[in-house]
């Protein structure tokens, strides 16, 4: 089985918070971070299958901070799990002030993704090989969410009956 270090699917990015990015409120627009949220998830996705993925869901989004106009939006995804054709990935948004200041958690969201092969149907993935002690908690958490996460799609099948 073919597998990958966690380090190999890290990926970092930074936007402005530039007026057309702002809400009536006077700060970001959710559905902006969410849009730069789904795309530097899938980045570190697409560098852990080495191929096309489709992202499945959205598990939480926790906004914990405003951020404003002017301000920098530093997001930072890996690849936290992988399962037979999915795998999670964490993304943690950060706010830094205008010039260079200290970073603060604003936002952090986990995503599953699917992969998929030439046909666009699901195909397995590598293994993810966490080796930092972060990685490796991040990994035990990340297990907790999959079994969180399959026994809700059970009930609400139940349900659904």
């Amino acid at each position: 089985m073919e597998t990958r270090k966690a380090s190999e699917s890290r990926v970092e990015t930074s936007h402005i918070l530039l007026p057309k990015h702002i809400n009536p409120h006077g700060t970001a627009f959710g559905g902006e971070i969410m849009y730069w949220i789904d795309e530097i998830a899938s980045i570190a996705a697409r560098r852990h299958v080495r191929g096309d993925v489709v992202t499945a869901s959205i598990d939480s989004m926790s906004f914990k901070t405003p951020i404003f106009p002017g301000e920098h939006v530093i997001l930072k995804a890996n690849v936290t799990y992988t399962g037979r054709t999915s795998l999670e990935v964490a993304v943690d948004v950060f706010r830094e002030q205008h010039h260079g200041g200290q970073l603060i958690a604003a936002n952090t969201a986990y995503l599953t993704f699917v992969a998929l092969d030439k046909d666009k149907c699901p195909t397995a993935v590598p293994v993810l090989i966490p080796e930092t002690d972060l990685e490796k908690q991040q990994f035990e958490e990340a297990t907790l969410r999959v079994t969180a996460r399959k026994e809700l799609r059970n009930k609400l099948k139940k349900m659904e009956k």
